[in-house]
């Protein structure tokens, strides 16, 4: 088991995760698809930093975090994701730590996390709420009618 920066040919497979997920639309599957491509084709711009989690050597998660602009020391976490078959097992809170670690390494002193409000993604809110983030915010009706955005955060300090 191990964690390391985002390969050109891990994309095929967290493509498959973020679909086996059954969660993201496919809007949101292009946006996550997007910001993995442009970790691996443009790392010198820093902007979205992408690593995954083998397992047996194979890609069964991945998280995708950056430093939130014009903030000092705050980073948002856009994506997480472990494959389904692979759920239960502690890898998604592995992937939460090592960002937690490698922020606190950096000076980092909050992460943010969104993510939605619908009941489909009660399993989601219960795991952030299990790694000891709060919520912070949370705005009605933000992504459409009934959909909530949910902003919860932890304290790194």
């Amino acid at each position: 088991m191990g964690i390391r920066r985002v390969a050109a040919d891990d994309a095929p497979r967290i493509h498959a995760i973020l679909v086996a997920t059954g969660v993201f639309t496919p809007a949101e599957v292009e946006c996550a698809d997007e910001l993995v491509a442009e970790a691996i084709h443009q790392p010198e711009k820093g902007d979205y930093l992408v690593h995954v989690l083998e397992h047996d050597g194979v890609v069964v998660g991945y998280v995708c975090y950056g430093a939130t602009p014009l903030t000092d020391g705050t980073y948002d976490l856009y994506w997480i994701a472990v494959d389904p078959a692979c759920h239960g097992h502690g890898h998604g809170q592995r992937l939460i730590a090592f960002v937690e670690s490698e922020l606190r390494s950096s000076g980092g002193r909050l992460l943010l996390i969104e993510t939605s409000g619908k009941d489909s993604y009660g399993p989601t809110q219960s795991f952030y709420l299990r790694c000891g983030y709060r919520e912070l915010a949370r705005i009605p009706g933000f992504y459409r009618p009934g959909d909530d955005k949910i902003v919860y955060g932890k304290y790194l300090d």
